[in-house]
């Protein structure tokens, strides 16, 4: 029986659970992460090699607990980890970016992407601003507010999408 070569970059190494939490870190403050699912994230954490005494608290919290209790214990956990929270505009900015990579990956229609405020983020790239000028306000709009058909649309965002993940990312990844 063969036996796979683990490597330093390994799923169970501390350090992929660091970057797991680093991407954590970001998701939430792009509030792509529901308060009480936070509990839940810990034990692939754990399971990568990165124990803490606040990630483990985190992990004993029940998913009603207290959304303070919730909040503060993640933060402490990241805090005790060394991974800080990044600036929320830019963990907006990378949300954007994985949406964008799922709309080319198929795994969302177009439509889905007017389902947020994402019209309403602060761009920096050029890129940015092509992908975030076609997101109307709600997907009915896409006539209204951008004077195209819907197959147009589609297929104009989905150029910009391309564009947008194939761009290096800008400012620190998350």
């Amino acid at each position: 029986m063969r036996t796979a070569a683990t490597t330093p970059e390994s799923e169970s190494s501390p350090r992929s659970g660091l970057a797991s939490l680093g991407e954590v870190a970001c998701r939430y403050q792009a509030d792509e992460i529901r308060l009480e699912d936070l509990p839940m994230i810990p034990a692939e954490v754990l399971a990568a090699g990165l124990d803490t005494p606040m990630l483990c608290e985190l992990a004993g919290l029940p998913r009603n607990a207290d959304a303070r209790d919730i909040r503060d214990t993640f933060e402490q956990a990241l805090s005790e980890a060394g991974v800080e929270l990044p600036d929320p505009g830019l963990a907006r900015r990378h949300a954007l970016r994985r949406l964008a990579a799922r709309l080319i990956n198929g795994e969302i229609a177009p439509v889905d992407v007017a389902t947020d405020d994402w019209w309403d983020t602060e761009v920096e790239t050029a890129e940015e601003r092509s992908f975030v000028a076609l997101i109307p306000p709600c997907g009915c709009c896409i006539e209204y507010t951008l004077e195209l058909d819907q197959g147009t649309w589609a297929a104009e965002l989905r150029v910009a999408a391309l564009a947008l993940t194939s761009s290096p990312p800008d400012g620190p990844g998350c």
